[in-house]
């Protein structure tokens, strides 16, 4: 029975572990907030600088990372970020300025998060699958909710029940003793150190040699084009805002968002939850709507939906009256979470499986890493900027209106994307 599974599946079971404890601590940043606000005497623009340095180093490894990828392989980037990551947050216990704090999380710990990221598991999944490779995308990104889902509300847990030291020990722990061990003994690189090809690769050479005029009119771009390419730009920009909206506004300010509207610590934990929960299940199902559906138009959906899901949230924000029924029908809060989380990163498989088909004759290394260090700039300027607003306003409207405005600009620049020539063929067969 277990010899008909294809090692494929074990590949995808290993990076969506790797990538819920890597990434799963990066959205704990959130709960740390108001803890490093109080030890340190901190403003929240200071403590949001320190996340705003981590997604800029985050988003220039993503080049690098991909490159290192190439050359040495999924398994020994995977690994050795998981080591980094699981040392430097030990090492946060002893940390006693808000420098130190920069160092350690802002610099060193976010070259981890580089390593242990989309841009890891997403080359991993398109080396080992073939077919089904939207599902594949969609599952093992489905690991970045999880982790959101699990982590993060693991996290405000512990910090009230034992303080922000002592979960960085557990957070650490967990990183070197349990996750390390799983990916150091069944995470394999390349299908070829099995002996075996990826899963469908046989029947994806069968169907180029049907479809022979299909390959020949829409070739794969050059590696020395990509940068002049519709295509690569068209998903760098709607990326950019993706990761301003999501990972820096959302993922990092929800918890303070919350906190600052007066819903407790019960309600802001379950928010979040349920935020990540959706955000699984829509990450999964947008992998399986990829491998059957026009991924563009899929795109422009998701954007524009995720940009009126702001907007629900705005119109409790400019008005006291509407805001005080906003709080006092925390509901209200978790229907925000359920139908943000939906669309919050449902984009990754198209985007991913869009980039694939137009350089797939190039180092898909260094092109996906460009990408994701889109999403991580997007990530660093959505992460600060609200921080700072914040501190001037003492609100957070500013930020959800220019998001909102973003999205709808990133839907328009979607429905722009040139056709995909996978995209054909899934509807031929």
């Amino acid at each position: 029975m277990f010899k008909k599974i294809h090692y494929g599946w074990v590949i995808l079971a290993v990076c969506f572990i790797g990538v819920l404890a890597a990434q799963g601590l990066r959205y704990c940043f959130g709960a740390f907030m108001e803890p490093w606000e109080q030890e340190f005497t901190a403003s929240r623009g200071m403590v949001s600088a320190i996340s705003f340095v981590s997604f800029i180093v985050f988003a220039l490894s993503q080049p690098v990372i991909g490159k290192l990828i190439d050359k040495h392989g999924v398994k020994r980037i995977f690994v050795y970020s998981i080591i980094l990551l699981g040392v430097t947050t030990i090492l946060t216990y002893f940390a006693q300025n808000i420098w130190q704090l920069l160092i350690l999380y802002g610099v060193i710990s976010s070259l981890g998060f580089g390593g242990a990221s989309g841009v890891t598991a997403s080359i991993a999944v398109t080396k080992w699958f073939h077919e089904k490779q939207g599902l594949a995308l969609g599952l093992v990104e489905a690991g970045f909710g999880a982790g959101q889902m699990i982590m993060v509300s693991s996290s405000l847990f512990l910090i009230n029940a034992f303080g922000w030291k002592s979960t960085v020990l557990i957070l650490g722990g967990f990183l070197l003793l349990i996750v390390f061990p799983i990916l150091a003994l069944f995470l394999k690189s390349e299908p070829a150190e099995m002996g075996i090809k990826a899963l469908g690769a046989a029947g994806t050479e069968e169907r180029s040699e049907q479809n022979p005029i299909e390959t020949k009119e829409t070739p794969p771009v050059s590696k020395k084009r990509y940068l002049s390419h519709r295509g690569f730009w068209f998903l760098i920009i709607p990326y950019f805002i993706c990761g301003f909206t999501t990972t820096g506004l959302m993922d990092t300010h929800l918890i303070p968002l919350a906190q600052s509207c007066g819903f407790s610590i019960a309600v802001t934990g379950t928010a979040v939850s349920l935020l990540a929960a959706f955000n699984t299940g829509g990450t999964v199902v947008a992998g399986i709507l990829a491998d059957r559906f026009d991924n563009r138009k899929m795109l422009a959906w998701i954007y524009f939906l995720r940009g009126l899901t702001i907007a629900f949230l705005l119109i409790f924000l400019t008005n006291a009256k509407w805001l005080g029924f906003f709080v006092e029908n925390p509901w209200l809060l978790f229907v925000f979470s359920i139908s943000f989380g939906i669309v919050d990163f449902a984009v990754v498989a198209p985007t991913v499986k869009l980039l694939a088909g137009y350089f797939r004759g190039t180092s898909l290394g260094v092109v996906t890493g460009f990408l994701y260090m889109s999403h991580q700039l997007g990530s660093a300027i959505g992460s600060f900027l609200p921080g700072v607003f914040f501190d001037r306003a003492g609100s957070y409207t500013s930020s959800l209106v220019s998001a909102a405005i973003l999205l709808m600009i990133a839907a328009l620049v979607s429905v722009c994307l040139p056709k995909q020539t996978a995209q054909q063929e899934v509807k031929a067969a």
